[in-house]
């Protein structure tokens, strides 16, 4: 009843008081952090089911209640320690039968747990020491814990052992085993310890006031066989100045190190202990901690000492305020036969001659940490000489050394000396770094100095492991490593050396250390002169990535045959920034990048390519030739830039420029400048035979002459593409017009050319001729007619220079190039720039005087595939009609100005042409409106007006398809209607065909009748 309102108000107190620190649960729900989070109770909510290990050391519980650890049955290990835990309820580890380790040591428990321990069968480990129960007797349910192997128990409350305080553990086979008693034992009863049976025993207790009982326990454990028996405080308070010897029980003891921590020790015991040590049966003893003080009776006599020998393989001397532990009979022959000599936190400042020469067994000494100076251990005036003759190992590290002088003086006389430890000196500085003689040292540890490169060469030659690690060292003198030709192991990490030697040479070295330096350059290069190398470190370098070391990387990954021990992660890039933290292995430039033989190559490839290329365009176009031209061309802008400058006058003086071949001259006078300088509208016309000025150079004529007429007219034959000054005047000609941002470039096919076949200077005019639309002079003789009206039309109206502007007026499309006929049935004319047709009627509206004014109308018809005739017959149409609204406009004019000739034949012909204008549009816009555009005939319309308005043609045809195929034929756009235009195609045929039907049969009665 008691124990629950002890349960109840400690829970009550938490709540109130604990602070709300959570635990920090981790490894996967396994493990529970609540360690010094001021608990002052178990925090059960915080702890999942799953925990099996949970820490609570170090706050303030008071309690271990039965539903603590109700909520984890799989819980392995419990830490208590370091709380006030007076009481653990006998139900408190009831669901927790897994448990192996339990550790409540430092606690308050008044009585040991007996009862709540009994349900743990697994229990391996229990600390329970250092509490404050009064006595160390086990209950028989101890007995139960088969498997522990580690128990600490007692405290500073056991006032002594009673024989059958740890009876329940004579069948159990511990691992370690400690007991703590009070400072002031009273009572031991000879047998208490027999029954443990352990390999650790541990005693922490003092024996001041029963000295004797210390006699009695060894007596009980020596029938074991220990690994390692440790003594603390053996005597706490005071001195022994007994004359029984208290440590004549060693003599018999089976133990491999006996650990005397802690206590009071004089001359007069310690040397109690060592005689006994050296007829016993341990082998290895250390002494830490002690307070060592000389005894006051003790006086030197001048005899040998009483310590000769103590035959043990390692003595260790730790932590001893009083250096005159090392000669405490003022002798130092208790070291002559210990093989291991370790004398640590020992500050002596004098090494007298005599004990090098005693210390004859010793095959390691161990005199780190001792504050050591150089004139400490090495003294001029002793003679070393054959002393330390089976020293192996010299450890000398953390201390103050500075002068590798005296330390090779100092060991060149131990000839056995092959392994060095002077880490944590200040050894490496130039002046004390001369003159060195080593004997033959094969391992020397000299990390944490301060080197200068100059002290490299101060260090023993036949090293084979050499530890330079954190030596501040900046370079390397490569001259050391070339004498040191044994060296197999070098560690030189965590230096400042800002470059690999390039000529650094190690025949046999195998495994190089490097890690933590500044430099930023390696390469393939760096480690030629170690042909044995097979491990290298050296990471956490500020590595420029650049293509030696992605090189050095993939052949050392590649080959195998050095292996990076800290590859990848600790190699990063620090140059260049763009690459900054980026790990080396992660860093891939490309192949051209970084193969320079490569990149000249592809340079050199590249550069063949580009000149070959040039070297073919040439060719093939002709570059030459457009080079000279285009030279000529800016050196008669430049001659014509000076006239200009000079007051010539830049206007229109012909309407065309004639190109011509002299082989064509002929046909050009007379045929093309008849017709067109002898009709009623002269051109004025510029051939190269007729107004070349004479005396200057041809370029600048042609030049001049084209820049000076509104087009130019090429006649093409098979003799102008043979001719180089008609390529000049074509290609002059293309290039006035792109500079002039218009093109008025005009071809007439003479005979047929085929443009595959023109030469790769002509690569434009093939192009013209294989994409637009030319004049093709027509052989028929009926044919020619049309061919000149085409002419006249694309050349435009012949307005003279002098009749109303500065310059020859063009009304037609800026590229009046004619495409390819596809046969001999006539000439094609392309769309019409419909931009360029808007503008030319917006400028003929604008003229002043209203009966001036051309009622012009353009039809822009597409070229078509079939139906030659079709176009031959409207583009006749389109020009009659243009050219006889033109003269009827003449004509009135001039008759009103002059002599007021009449034009009625004129009119009374346009009346009736324009009669039947207006029929063909009613018709076609009586049909159209039907449905659907009504500006646009559909399948429906069509079909309609064919049988209403042709029904005689339609029914003489026997196709029944007549219409589908008259649709397809018209549809142009393929947009599935015909519009106004495309059906003035069809009507102008079938008006042309008609014409011919009436002809022939005119023909045919004619040749009849003569016949008759």
């Amino acid at each position: 009843m008691m124990w629950k309102l002890i349960q109840l108000s400690s829970l009550l107190l938490g709540a109130l008081v604990s602070p709300t620190r959570t635990c920090r649960i981790h490894n996967s729900g396994r493990s529970a952090d609540c360690v010094g989070r001021q608990l002052s109770a178990v925090p059960r909510g915080q702890l999942p089911s799953t925990l099996q290990d949970v820490d609570l050391s170090y706050n303030n519980l008071q309690a271990v209640h039965a539903d603590d650890l109700l909520r984890l049955p799989l819980l392995r290990i419990l830490q208590l320690q370091f709380n006030n835990i007076s009481h653990i309820h006998t139900d408190a580890f009831k669901h927790n039968p897994l448990l192996e380790s339990l550790n409540v040591f430092n606690n308050s428990l008044e009585e040991i747990p007996a009862g709540a321990l009994t349900p743990l069968s697994d229990l391996k480990q229990l600390l329970m020491s250092n509490n404050l129960y009064k006595h160390a007797t086990l209950a028989e349910s101890f007995s139960k814990l088969v498997k522990l192997q580690v128990l600490s128990m007692g405290g500073p409350l056991v006032m002594g052992l009673k024989k059958a305080d740890f009876l329940p553990l004579k069948n159990i086979r511990l691992q370690s085993f400690a007991i703590k008693c009070s400072s002031n034992l009273s009572y031991y009863e000879p047998g208490s310890l027999e029954v443990i049976r352990t390999r650790q025993m541990g005693f922490d207790m003092a024996v001041d006031q029963q000295p004797g009982v210390l006699v009695h326990m060894l007596h009980d454990i020596a029938n074991n066989n220990f690994s390692v028996i440790q003594f603390r405080n053996l005597f706490e308070y005071m001195y022994y100045t007994g004359e029984e010897d208290i440590f004549q029980g060693l003599k018999d003891i089976n133990a491999l190190q006996l650990i005397i921590h802690r206590g009071k020790f004089n001359e007069h015991l310690l040397r109690m202990a060592l005689m006994n040590l050296q007829i016993g049966l341990i082998r290895r003893l250390r002494v830490q901690y002690i307070d060592f003080a000389r005894s006051p009776t003790f006086s030197d006599t001048g005899a040998s000492s009483w310590i000769t020998n103590l035959t043990i393989d390692k003595l260790d001397l730790w932590y001893i305020s009083n250096p005159d532990v090392l000669r405490f009979d003022w002798r130092f022959t208790w070291f002559n036969k210990i093989k291991q000599l370790s004398i640590r936190y020992v500050y002596f400042n004098y090494v007298p001659c005599d004990s090098w020469v005693e210390m004859e067994g010793v095959e390691l000494l161990d005199i780190s940490y001792c504050r050591l100076q150089s004139g400490y251990i090495f003294n001029q005036r002793c003679e070393n000489k054959g002393t330390m003759p089976n020293l192996h190992t010299f450890n000398a590290s953390s201390n103050e050394l500075t002068s590798l002088e005296d330390l090779s003086v100092l060991t060149s006389d131990f000839r056995q000396l092959k392994v060095l430890d002077v880490s944590n000196n200040k050894l490496g500085s130039a002046e004390d770094s001369r003159d060195c003689v080593w004997t033959n040292i094969t391992h020397l540890i000299a990390h944490h100095n301060q080197f200068v490169s100059e002290a490299l060469l101060c260090l023993p030659t036949t090293v084979q492991h050499l530890d330079l690690s954190h030596c501040d060292l900046d370079q390397l003198d490569t001259t050391f490593f070339e004498k040191a030709t044994e060296l197999r192991e070098l560690l030189l990490s965590g230096n400042k050396i800002k470059f690999i030697p390039s000529k650094w040479t190690s025949p046999h070295l195998q495994f190089l250390a490097l890690d933590g330096n500044s430099f930023g350059l390696i390469s393939k290069a760096s480690f030629q002169g170690m042909p044995e190398l097979s491990g290298l470190r050296a990471g956490n370098n500020p590595y420029h990535c650049t293509c030696e070391l992605h090189a050095f990387v993939q052949e050392t990954m590649s080959q195998g045959t050095v292996n990076l021990t800290d590859w990848p992660w600790n190699y990063r890039c620090y140059h260049p920034e763009a690459f900054l933290n980026t790990v080396v292995s992660q860093y891939l430039p490309s192949r051209v990048a970084c193969d320079m033989k490569l990149v000249i190559l592809i340079s050199v490839a590249t550069t063949a390519a580009v000149i070959l290329i040039l070297m073919l365009i040439c060719y093939v176009f002709d570059l030459p030739w457009y080079t000279k031209a285009t030279y000529q061309i800016i050196r008669a802008k430049y001659r014509a830039h000076k006239e200009k400058a000079a007051g010539a006058m830049g206007t229109f003086t012909y309407h065309a420029f004639i190109s011509y071949s002299h082989a064509d001259a002929d046909w050009v006078r007379d045929q093309l400048l008849p017709c067109l300088e002898n009709s009623r509208n002269p051109y004025r016309l510029c051939i190269h035979e007729r107004d070349f000025m004479p005396g200057r150079w041809i370029i600048d004529n042609i030049i001049e002459n084209i820049e000076n007429s509104r087009k130019s007219i090429f006649v093409l034959s098979r003799h102008f593409v043979n001719s180089d000054w008609c390529n000049y005047e074509l290609y002059f000609a293309q290039q006035r017009a792109m500079g002039k941002t218009f093109s008025d470039v005009i071809l007439v096919v003479k005979e047929p050319i085929d443009p595959s076949s023109l030469p790769s200077k002509y690569c434009r005019l093939k192009k013209m001729l294989s994409t637009k639309t030319y004049l093709e002079w027509p052989q028929q003789v009926s044919q020619q007619p049309f061919f000149w009206e085409q002419l006249r039309s694309v050349l435009g109206r012949p307005t003279l220079p002098g009749d109303g502007g500065q310059s020859v007026q063009s009304r037609t499309p800026s590229v009046s190039v004619i495409r390819c006929p596809e046969e001999d049935s006539g000439a094609k004319i392309v769309k019409c720039n419909q931009e360029e047709v808007n503008s030319m009627e917006r400028n003929n509206n604008k003229l002043s005087n209203p009966r001036t004014q051309i009622p012009i109308r353009f039809y822009c018809v597409p070229a078509v595939s079939c139906f030659d005739r079709l176009n031959l017959i409207f583009c006749v149409l389109h020009l009659i009609l243009q050219q006889q609204v033109t003269v009827q406009q003449q004509e009135s004019t001039r008759g009103g100005r002059h002599s007021g000739r009449p034009a009625h034949r004129t009119e009374t012909m346009s009346g009736h042409l324009q009669e039947a204008m207006t029929s063909l549009i009613g018709v076609f816009h009586s049909y159209s409106g039907q449905e659907g555009d009504k500006y646009k005939l559909n399948r429906r319309e069509l079909k309609c007006l064919l049988k209403q308005e042709l029904s005689d043609l339609l029914s003489a045809s026997k196709d029944p398809m007549v219409v589908e195929r008259i649709m397809s034929e018209l549809d142009e756009n393929q947009d599935g209607e015909v519009d106004f235009q495309e059906f003035v195609v069809l009507v102008a045929a079938l008006t042309v065909a008609c014409n011919d039907f009436f002809i022939d049969c005119e023909k045919s009665g004619l040749e009849g009748s003569k016949k008759k």
